[in-house]
């Protein structure tokens, strides 16, 4: 691995503990990830990954909404306690509800803001 790519896998790994560490922040304040402060820092995130070139699914790491939010399942544990529920028949933890929910709600956002940020242009004489 050359320095680029590890400096590459640094900003991405940067971005994903961000974004953890806030979804956190909202968890223990009981706070919708909807609302200031953590929608600003959310998109500053955002904002950082579109700058490092990592929102396209062709990109090397991606962090599109849909591969964010699978890593962000994957740290979480998420894949593993739906299994179980499914496989036990019982209902998800609440704690593993509500992190899906923060989850689905980090998805949205992800999802309007590159669907906002590539139609920019379009809405703006085609400046940039």
């Amino acid at each position: 691995m050359t320095d680029t790519q590890s400096a590459l896998g640094a900003i991405a790994e940067g971005i994903i503990a961000g974004i953890d560490s806030v979804v956190q922040e909202a968890e223990q304040g009981t706070q919708p990830l909807e609302l200031d402060p953590h929608r600003s820092k959310l998109f500053e995130f955002f904002v950082t990954a579109d700058a490092a070139g990592y929102l396209s699914e062709d990109s090397n790491p991606d962090l599109s909404s849909d591969a964010l939010c699978h890593l962000l399942a994957q740290r979480w544990g998420l894949a593993d306690a739906a299994r179980s529920s499914v496989a036990e028949q019982t209902r998800l933890p609440p704690e593993q509800l509500n992190r899906m929910r923060m989850l689905w709600s980090v998805m949205r956002m992800w999802m309007e803001w590159t669907y906002a940020w590539q139609r920019w242009s379009e809405f703006h004489g085609g400046q940039d």
